[in-house]
Parts: C-alpha cells; structure tokens; sequence
C-alpha cells in the first residue's frame, strides 16, 4: 500500500471522518508517512447536544488530522434536519459532489470513523460516478479494524428507522410488494433495543442474524447469541440453523455469504413474488463494508437506526499496531467498461 500511494503521480483525495473515534486519524498518518500527494476532505458529523468529552477528542483528532494533510478542507455534515429528519447522508454527497476530481488518481474513504449513514451513500455516490466516468480515480476504502473500540461505543440511538439514502433498493416498488423478506440484521452488543426497531420497521418473513466467526474474541458469537436469546426465541422466532456465521476480520466472507443467500433464494420464490434481502449493519466496520458491497452489487435495501448521540471512555489513540483493512473497489485493476450498479441517481 505505502509504496502505490507514494508514486509521484498519484494524486489522492482523503475523505474520512473528523469525530471523538479514535481510529479519525489512522489511515491519515499511515498515508502522510509515504509522502504522496494527498488532500483530504474531513467530515464533523453533528449531532444534537454532544458531551463536553467527544467534543474535546474530537477537536484533538481534528488538530492532528490538520498537521497530517495540510492540504484538506474540515466540513460539517449535520446528521438530523431541523425536523428531526435524517438528513446526514444527503449533505454527505452533496458535500463529495462538490470537489474537484480533475487531476484526482485515487479517492480513499476511511469509514472507520464515519456512520454507517453517512459512509455508504458517499461510497455509493462514488462507485455511480466511477461507473459514469470509467478509470476517472481508483477508489480505495479503508477500515481500521478494532472489535473492541466498536464495542466500546455506545450510541444513543433515534426513534425512527429508515432506509439509508441511497439503499432503499427494491423495498418500496410495487413489484416487490409480495417479496418473501429475509432480514440480516448484524447483532452488536447493547443495540437490541435499536434492533428491536429496526424488526418491526422491516417486519420480515424470516431473520437470519448475523453473528462473528471466527473472531478475534472466540466467545463473541455465544455471548451475543445469549444476549439476544429473548428475540431469537419469540419476537424473531429464529430458527438456529439460520444464524449466519462471517469472519470478524474479513469484509468479503459476509459479502460472499450474502450473495450466496440471494442466489439460493431467487429461484424459489421466484413464483411466488419474489425474494427480498434487507440488511442492517450495526457494530463492526469491517463487517459492515462486506455488508456495503454486498448492497452495491445487488441493490439491496440497508435498514437502519441513526444514532442521535455517542457515548465513550476508551483510549484517545488508537494502536499503531491495529489491523488496517484496505478494499480496492474500482479503478484501474479491473477489466473495463465494468457493468453498470442499480442505483436512485445519487446526483450531488
């Protein structure tokens, strides 16, 4: 990785986000060490009334990202409008919309501090463009890997779930009406309140969750397994042998799986109205970005629950020795013209 961003004629577009996570200011320090060409574009999600405490990490995560990559732009994204709707994956792209890729090589989205809300409409707005435009910028997207950060970030979530803007996939047409629909819903510990409803928002035929293995935690997959007992036994009557298992550290083994499960599903309720996968990642990044392509690829819905507010008390860094996960989505290693992703006409 280091020696392809610090080729003299990459020139890079850094978007990430600029927030209390620890992890805002990884991939910026690792890509400033090469001494490329980078600029970056640093997203301050805004939410209501944050606690004196995120807002100090945040300011200092923002200060060593500005020492980092002197060349960048700090913007706010507000999360909610003033109506209480959310409205933070629109101001996203409309924010990526406006910057220039002219003489852009390569854009590199680091998620790992970015909501799911945000993250995925700019990533999809990005592979529509690249598609419009083939070979314009290689786009990369990077995750720093930290099962226990992620558990150890509470959020505050909303009252209302909706479908992240972009990833409503065929769950509002006609033609879908009488799909059987399958929920994957990725469990996170302390979320089954959110979970709960995210249920009754999708109200699904079947649910299948989904549950890390292997992980870096062998106990993690049990431990969320007991602590969902209650909703695998009445309020999602989930049958055992329909959990899905996805390697914890492995973006693409959830990615495949889910495929997997699409195509078995289509040819037998193709009869009988159809088959429709609805997913919603909440907990791990890393799997959540199999989850993302996954939706990319096929044009699945993604349900989900905006967080209205955070709360945390783990370290202010990250380890330099955390895992650093880098996915290759589009450029130049693949074979052109690619085919073409279904889409809502992200347009900025």
């Amino acid at each position: 990785m280091d020696a392809y961003f610090a080729r003299p004629e990459r020139r890079i577009l850094l978007v990430g986000g600029a927030g209390f996570d620890p992890r805002s200011t990884a991939v910026a320090r690792r890509l400033a060490s090469t001494e490329g060409q980078i600029r970056g574009l640093f997203l301050q999600e805004e939410r209501p009334k944050p606690t004196q405490t995120l807002i100090d990490r945040a300011t200092t995560n923002g200060d060593v990202l500005r020492a980092a990559i002197p060349a960048h732009e700090m913007a706010s994204v507000n999360i909610f409008g003033s109506d209480g709707a959310v409205v933070g994956g629109r101001n996203a792209v409309g924010l990526i919309g406006r910057q220039d890729f002219a003489e852009t090589t390569d854009v590199v989205v680091d998620i790992s501090a970015l909501s799911v809300g945000t993250a995925f409409p700019i990533i999809r707005y990005l592979v529509e463009r690249s598609v419009r435009a083939p070979a314009e910028f290689n786009l990369h997207l990077f995750v720093t890997h930290d099962p226990a950060l992620d558990g150890a970030i509470t959020s505050v979530s909303s009252d209302a779930p909706s479908f992240v803007h972009g990833f409503r996939g065929g769950s509002t047409l006609d033609g879908s009406a009488g799909a059987a629909k399958l929920w994957l819903p990725q469990l996170a510990s302390g979320r089954a309140s959110a979970l709960g409803r995210l249920h009754s928002f999708v109200d699904p035929h079947d649910t299948c969750p989904i549950l890390p293995f292997p992980a870096i935690d062998p106990r993690a997959g049990d431990c969320l397994a007991e602590e969902f007992l209650t909703e695998f036994e009445s309020g999602w009557s989930v049958d055992t042998r329909n959990i899905v298992y996805a390697d914890e550290s492995d973006p693409l083994d959830l990615y495949r799986t889910i495929l997997r499960l699409d195509n078995l599903r289509k040819p037998v309720f193709a009869e009988v109205g159809g088959s429709l996968l609805i997913l919603s990642p909440l907990g791990s990044k890393v799997m959540a970005l199999g989850a993302l392509m996954a939706a990319l690829e096929r044009d699945l819905p993604v349900a989900y629950l905006e967080a209205i507010g955070y709360e945390f008390e783990g370290p202010a860094a990250t380890e330099e020795a955390a895992d650093m996960i880098h996915i290759w989505l589009e450029g130049e290693v693949y074979p052109q013209p690619r085919p073409a992703l279904h889409n809502e006409g992200l347009a900025a």
